[in-house]
């Protein structure tokens, strides 16, 4: 097992090019894999391939990320500057409709959401456009489809927008000072819970490191101990390297779009690599 996982921020809107827009990068992206012959799978085979739980044949197979759970991921949204934006989840089923569901059947988007609805709120208000598109109420739909999972990706991203420190003495802007139980309870723990009780029966298995800040506290001693108990199966940083059966198991490593690659040619050379 060699699996890209490919990371998109649906957020990323500076323009209507590939290079300044993630949605312009995800719909040619899925033709180029699709086009050069490979298989787009759900993130979840490559944590049951990685825990011995699946013997799947997953050569020349990608995996899709997005990271934040914006109203960008599912709605299409007329952005104040650059125009309407179709989502993700639309390009999707755009896809579906042109080339039909034998030609990518195991198509697939796991989208890591911020939990904490005021969290969501201030960072929209101070990061975003400040038109509250950072709403849940399409969770459950995208859920629902088939082609989407809803997953962890804390409880309020310990982002810089937010007060300073947060609860348990929070440095804020910074996931590495999650470094106590209590920490660690609030940003990963409560995440779990609130986005349980909003997507039963589904409840989240997998979590992303807000800003890809990995610590060996939550890495190697916090998830090890608790990541199981509070159903989580595996965690996933930006490690710019293929998932493996020896990747770590609570850092499985990803590509992100815009920082390790800016364009086709870039993401062909992390493919060629891969393969």
């Amino acid at each position: 097992m060699r699996v890209p996982i490919l990371t998109y921020h649906a957020v990323n809107i500076a323009g209507n090019d590939y290079a300044s827009n993630d949605h312009v990068a995800f719909a040619a992206d899925l033709e180029m894999l699709h086009a050069t012959g490979w298989r787009i799978v759900p993130l979840h085979w490559i944590v049951e391939q990685r825990l011995g739980k699946a013997d799947r044949d997953l050569r020349r197979c990608v995996a899709l990320t997005c990271d934040d759970g914006s109203d960008f991921d599912y709605h299409d949204l007329d952005h104040p500057q650059h125009g309407r934006q179709r989502s993700l989840y639309n390009l999707l089923l755009d896809f579906r409709a042109r080339h039909g569901r034998a030609a990518q059947p195991d198509l697939h988007l796991t989208v890591f959401a911020i939990a904490d609805p005021s969290a969501r709120t201030a960072m929209d208000r101070a990061c975003l456009i400040g038109h509250d598109w950072m709403q849940e109420h399409w969770w459950r739909a995208a859920q629902s489809s088939g082609l989407v999972a809803i997953e962890n990706h804390s409880w309020d991203h310990n982002h810089p927008c937010l007060a300073n420190p947060g609860p348990a003495g929070l440095v804020r802007g910074d996931f590495h000072d999650v470094t106590t139980d209590a920490k660690a309870d609030h940003e990963i723990r409560q995440a779990q819970d609130y986005l349980a009780a909003r997507l039963a029966p589904h409840r989240p298995s997998l979590f992303c490191y807000p800003f890809g800040h990995v610590n060996a506290f939550l890495a190697d001693d916090w998830l090890p101990r608790n990541g199981e108990a509070i159903g989580l199966a595996a965690a996933f940083g930006d490690g710019a390297q293929p998932a493996t059966t020896q990747s770590h198991r609570w850092n499985i490593p990803r590509y992100i779009c815009g920082w390790h690659w800016k364009s086709p040619a870039e993401l062909a050379a992390i493919l060629d690599q891969a393969a």
